[in-house]
């Protein structure tokens, strides 16, 4: 009797220094093993970004505020008014020439966003060298700018003219603004320029060769 009624009392130190000694080997075996140790680490970088996701308050969408459509040309002193700090939150951001209206996507562009240098700037030049600083309060021509950066600003418009609306042009100095009617179209008056002086080219190129083929004969 004596015998039975000890042996459990004597069993369970055995089970919690077996269940120490097992917990000692295994981190052991971890630490030894570098593999080991860096999936372990995963692990536990995958287990935080859960629980902080879980955790984390929801995140408030900002309305953005639908403003009129503007239709109009700016000087480079002009634009500056729009870097979405005045009454209206308006944000305009001049890209080769050509003024967008980026207002909404004023968490990029506006007060404390990423490329809040860009508001109401000419972005070109920071744009080809993929430099995020303010602009220069003088018209910028970008002359001295090479091949590669041009290109570059191109592939800006491009998505620019996809994802804000053009407003008009930005001025050289002394140049007048263009006179814009209610019925115009949307299109852009650069782009309607740009296609006619195409159109141009393409003629007189077609006349060369008309030519250049009946001296042949």
């Amino acid at each position: 009797m004596a015998e039975k009624s000890g042996s459990p009392a004597a069993t369970a130190p055995e089970q919690q220094q077996q269940q120490s000694q097992f917990l000692s080997d295994f981190i052991a075996e971890i630490v030894k093993n570098p593999l080991n140790l860096a999936l372990v680490g995963v692990i536990a970088i995958l287990v935080y970004k859960i629980v902080k996701s879980r955790t984390r308050p929801e995140e408030t969408i900002q309305e953005v505020k639908k403003l009129p459509k503007l239709r109009r040309d700016f000087t480079i002193e002009e634009l500056t008014k729009y870097d979405g700090k005045g009454p209206d939150g308006r944000i305009l951001v001049a890209v080769n020439g050509s003024v967008y209206d980026v207002t909404r996507g004023a968490r990029f562009y506006g007060p404390g966003g990423p490329y809040e240098a860009f508001g109401g700037r000419d972005a070109s030049r920071a744009l080809a060298r993929f430099e995020v600083v303010a602009a220069t309060d003088k018209y910028d021509d970008l002359s001295d700018l090479n091949t590669t950066e041009m290109n570059s600003i191109k592939e800006w418009e491009e998505q620019f003219k996809e994802r804000y609306d053009y407003v008009g042009k930005l001025l050289k100095p002394g140049e007048a603004p263009t006179n814009y009617s209610d019925e115009e179209d949307e299109g852009s008056q650069r782009e309607t320029e740009t296609k006619s002086e195409s159109y141009d080219a393409e003629k007189k190129a077609d006349c060369n060769e008309a030519a250049e083929k009946s001296k042949s004969d």
